[in-house]
C-alpha cells in the first residue's frame, strides 16, 4: 500500500509521457530517462501531455504498485521544468495531486526544536 511518507523521496518527471504505460512502461522510462532505479522505494510522479492525467509509480518490496488519478475539470498545475526530473517534497506532492500550484506559494519557517 502506498502511504505517502516523509521518508520517502518524489521523483517528478518534467517529460510528459503517454500515460497509456504500466508498470514496465514507466520503470523503464524511470530507468532510461530518468536515470535512477525505480525499485528503490522511490516514488516516480508522471503527467501526460495535457496535465489531466497523473500516475504515481512505487515499488514497495514485493512488486509495483501504481497509484493513477484523472482530473475531471482542469489540470494540474504545473510550471514547466528544464530538468528531466525535479524532486520534490511530499507537501509540493500533495498539492500537484489536489491541482493546486506549489511553485506559486512559499511555505514559511516553523520553529524546530534542536
Amino acid at each position: 500500500m502506498l502511504g505517502l511518507s516523509a521518508n520517502l523521496r518524489y521523483f517528478l518527471c518534467c517529460t510528459c509521457i503517454d500515460i497509456r504505460n504500466s508498470f514496465d512502461g514507466l520503470a523503464g522510462i524511470v530507468r532510461n530517462h530518468l536515470g535512477k532505479d525505480p525499485i528503490t522505494g522511490d516514488v516516480f510522479v508522471f503527467l501526460n501531455k495535457n496535465r489531466t492525467h497523473i500516475k504515481l509509480l512505487y515499488w514497495d518490496g514485493n512488486g509495483f504498485a501504481l497509484f493513477y488519478k484523472r482530473m475531471e475539470k482542469g489540470k494540474y498545475a504545473l510550471t514547466v521544468h528544464h530538468e528531466v526530473s525535479k524532486e520534490l517534497k511530499r507537501e509540493e506532492l500533495l498539492m500537484l495531486l489536489e491541482g493546486l500550484s506549489f511553485s506559486e506559494m512559499k511555505q514559511k519557517k516553523r520553529f524546530k526544536i534542536k
